[in-house]
């Protein structure tokens, strides 16, 4: 993921910090949102679905422990990372912090290079949970398990060759897409020996017989899709 599709919600009531951290953090290049209290953070969390959201804790109309706990009441926020952006030092505010689902602590004041280094290695968390989810892909009953070149159809499991699982891997990566011969040949095949056109209707032959007919469509002239 890019730094400039990543959103970053920034809370805090004092506007020297708002524009301190949000000024460095946009001068990395991450997308940033800011709100001055509690009842703005739940709202903007809702609003823009940031990645990562960096919250004071002790904050008019709203605190954000209790922020953070209405958070994370909503699944579509379940994956966000929350961290609280703090002064206090309080073993008991951290517990608390914990307990209501932020995922760690940045204290202040924090100089901006140690802050933005701290906010790369909260975001490396999501580069982990998008590898996992990468790793495995889920279209209806067929599960494709792309490190262990095993997939399940209809909860059976299906052996299948190196190029096959592949070509498969491949064409089920975008359900609905058109690709190209010359794309498959590419990526599947790529340069390791000369093979032709009907390398891949033999392939995907085989994939019909063992997956489903009807997972397969050729376009003619063009390639293949898969059909979710």
């Amino acid at each position: 993921m890019k730094k400039k599709d990543i959103k970053i919600l920034l809370v805090d009531d004092e506007p020297d910090i708002l524009e301190i951290v949000g000024y460095n953090l946009s001068a990395e290049g991450y997308q940033v949102i800011t709100g001055e209290n509690g009842m703005e953070a739940v709202e903007k969390a809702k609003k823009h679905k940031p990645h990562l959201i960096i919250l004071d804790v002790m904050m008019p109309e709203m605190d954000g422990i209790e922020a953070c706990e209405k958070i994370r009441e909503h699944s579509e926020l379940s994956d966000t990372i929350i961290a609280f952006l703090t002064a206090r030092g309080e073993d008991y505010s951290q517990v608390a912090g914990f307990e209501a689902g932020a995922d760690d602590y940045i204290s202040k004041p924090i100089k901006p290079k140690v802050l933005v280094s701290k906010v790369k290695g909260l975001l490396r968390r999501l580069k982990d949970k998008d590898e996992v989810a990468d790793a495995i892909v889920k279209i209806g009953n067929l599960i494709i398990y792309k490190e262990e070149y095993k997939i399940t159809n209809k909860g059976k499991e299906i052996t299948l060759p190196r190029k096959e699982f592949e070509l498969l891997s491949l064409l089920a990566s975008k359900p609905g897409k058109v690709f190209k011969r010359e794309e498959i040949l590419d990526k599947v095949w790529g340069n390791e020996v000369v093979v032709g056109g009907r390398t891949i209707d033999v392939h995907i032959r085989k994939l019909r017989e063992k997956i489903g007919d009807k997972s397969f469509k050729t376009v003619k002239g063009v390639g293949y899709k898969f059909v979710d």
